[in-house]
């Protein structure tokens, strides 16, 4: 089984869990109908005054002064625009959808590390990263989950090693995959003794917040953050893998 051909079916499952673009709201006519009420309020009636015969008449014309006939709509006009329709607006303009990500979305430039997995590419914010070790044998434990490869000594650390292609897309991987893989590198998840166990180390690269298409809290796949949007690649939760690990849970639980 290729990479590629495992990339390909991997992130048809990621891009269905990704953030879907909310819909706005449409705008609200109120305003326009206050606007076409004032046009009809404001339009004077302009008398018709006889002109005498005499050229030096033309003083009277000005007297009459037709500022108290507008003044009266216009007082009545902003009593009708401050409607209960746009109190509503404002209010939703602060949105749940900004707070209820908040806590996942990392704002402005942040840099993160991208490795491959069994033909997946995967991100990793570096504020996020505890460090990344050379992967040696490690020992094998009973009683734990199939994606738990065991306990790695590092400087008196012992090391958790999980098998991230078992662990990402447990329902790919086959014998054919499993043993073409070949891992090499311990990605350390913050300051937990979890490291995830991968193959190539891609690069660090500089991203802006809108690079990442970020997920809503909650729902299925809490430990994805959100998807590279050029780079095709998941964005990883450190913080909610952690959890996941701790527990014993797989990707799909």
């Amino acid at each position: 089984m290729s990479g590629s051909f495992a990339n390909e079916d991997v992130m048809e499952e990621y891009l269905s869990a990704l953030l879907t673009e909310e819909q706005e709201p449409a705008e609200d006519t109120v305003q326009n109908q206050a606007v076409a009420r004032l046009l009809e309020g404001v339009k004077p009636d302009i008398p018709k005054v006889e002109i005498p015969t005499p050229v030096e008449s033309p003083p009277p014309v000005v007297k009459p002064t037709p500022v108290p006939v507008p003044s009266e709509p216009v007082v009545q006009v902003p009593e009708s625009v401050p409607e209960v329709e746009v109190a509503p607006q404002t209010e939703q303009g602060g949105g749940d959808g900004v707070g209820v990500i908040n806590d996942r979305v990392i704002s402005g430039n942040f840099q993160a590390l991208f490795f491959n997995v069994a033909g997946l590419t995967l991100a990793v914010p570096l504020t996020e990263l505890g460090g990344i070790h050379n992967l040696e044998k490690p020992g094998p434990l009973f009683g734990k989950p199939n994606w738990f490869m065991g306990v790695m000594l590092y400087r008196e650390e012992k090391l958790n090693v999980v098998d991230t292609a078992k662990w990402v897309m447990p329902e790919k991987c086959n014998e054919i995959l499993e043993d073409s893989i070949k891992y090499q590198y311990l990605i350390m998840l913050g300051d937990s003794g979890w490291g995830l166990a991968c193959e190539e180390l891609v690069n660090t690269v500089s991203l802006q917040s809108e690079d990442v298409k970020w997920r809503d809290v909650g729902g299925k796949r809490p430990w994805l953050a959100g998807m590279v949007k050029e780079k095709m690649c998941a964005m990883l939760d450190v913080k909610q893998l952690i959890k996941m690990l701790d527990r014993g849970l797989g990707s799909n639980d």
